[in-house]
């Protein structure tokens, strides 16, 4: 069985700093959030463990791979019933929006 301890450390701390960066409810400098998203590409490229574990427990390093992959596997990480779910409820806003009547702005109703 894999787990995270066949992996170097500093992915695993990567990966693990990347999420925090994810969730901080401070801004984030780009420079360092683009820095430690490389550093952990380069840790997944040249991962000689299955990383799987790792991807599982950490949805940015997941994306991260995603996004590296995506040309030979598309999003091969995302749940798709999760994503037809966004996609279909996304649908249905956008075709309420269109339904729903212009708004008439205040000075309109007035007759200003």
């Amino acid at each position: 069985m894999t787990t995270l301890n066949a992996l170097p450390r500093s992915t695993v701390v990567l990966a693990q700093l990347l999420e925090r960066l994810e969730s901080s409810r401070q801004p984030v400098d780009a420079h360092q959030y683009r820095h430690v998203a490389s550093r952990l590409a380069e840790a997944l490229a040249d991962a000689q463990a299955d990383a799987g574990l790792l991807l599982q427990a950490c949805r940015p390093a997941a994306e991260l791979y995603e996004n590296l992959h995506y040309a030979t596997a598309g999003l091969c990480r995302s749940p798709l019933e999760a994503a037809m779910r966004a996609e279909a409820a996304a649908r249905a806003a956008i075709d309420a929006a269109r339904r729903k009547p212009a708004a008439t702005p205040p000075d309109a109703a007035l007759g200003t």
